[in-house]
């Protein structure tokens, strides 16, 4: 094994390790004031990953605040592993608010996940912040496709286990996969998920951080 892959390999079990941290148990009994949104993108062919941080007022949806954050990208896209080359910069970008967030969206993946560790997990993990993952493609898992009207949902299997959601989150738009990332509960990610449409295909938090990740 060369030194590259026995990298990739160490990074493979460290997944594994903060997966057994994850807790799925309910730290919030419905939406919180602060929610914030987390993306992130990549400038410079790939060299920099660029990312987004967006804490909004859950009341009215209202952006309150946002960061921006700029690093070396420190991994080449390696499926399964995209939180070791997106997290760097969202910890900084989720750093530089004003105010802590007390449930942060991640665009990504919690749970659903080959090892049980996407990027909203990992964050939760690092961070002890709620976090949800929510994708806009499958990476893990078998499913039916929900039905055409919004909120319609199905659930998200991974060998016998329920991993997450499949969410119609607007009609004649394909579906998001939502998934719990740290104290949140596989049955609580959906609904809080779903109080934070506003006619969109994206929740609110992650579709306002990925017009400044996407720099749209």
């Amino acid at each position: 094994m060369n030194s590259t892959s026995n990298r990739y390999a160490q990074l493979r079990q460290q997944q594994v390790a903060l997966a057994a941290q994850v807790d799925l148990s309910d730290a919030l009994s419905g939406l919180p004031a602060r929610i914030a949104g987390i993306d992130s993108g990549f400038e410079d062919a790939g060299r920099t990953t660029l990312s987004a941080a967006v804490l909004l007022d859950s009341a009215s949806l209202t952006p309150l605040e946002s960061t921006l954050a700029r690093l070396p990208t420190a991994l080449p896209y390696i499926p399964g592993l995209l939180s070791f080359r997106e997290l760097p910069a969202a910890l900084q970008a989720l750093a530089q608010l004003s105010h802590a967030p007390q449930l942060v969206l991640v665009d990504g993946h919690g749970i659903a996940h080959p090892r049980g560790l996407g990027i909203a997990a990992h964050l939760g993990v690092l961070t002890a912040l709620p976090c949800i993952g929510v994708a806009k493609s499958r990476l893990v898992g078998d499913y039916d496709e929900p039905g055409p009207l919004q909120g319609d949902h199905s659930p998200l299997m991974l060998k016998g286990r329920q991993v997450g959601w499949v969410l119609r989150s607007k009609p004649r738009c394909k579906p998001l996969f939502v998934s719990p990332g740290h104290r949140v509960s596989l049955e609580a990610c959906l609904p809080l998920v779903r109080e934070c449409l506003r006619g969109y295909r994206l929740p609110e938090p992650t579709r306002l951080a990925d017009r400044l990740a996407s720099r749209r």
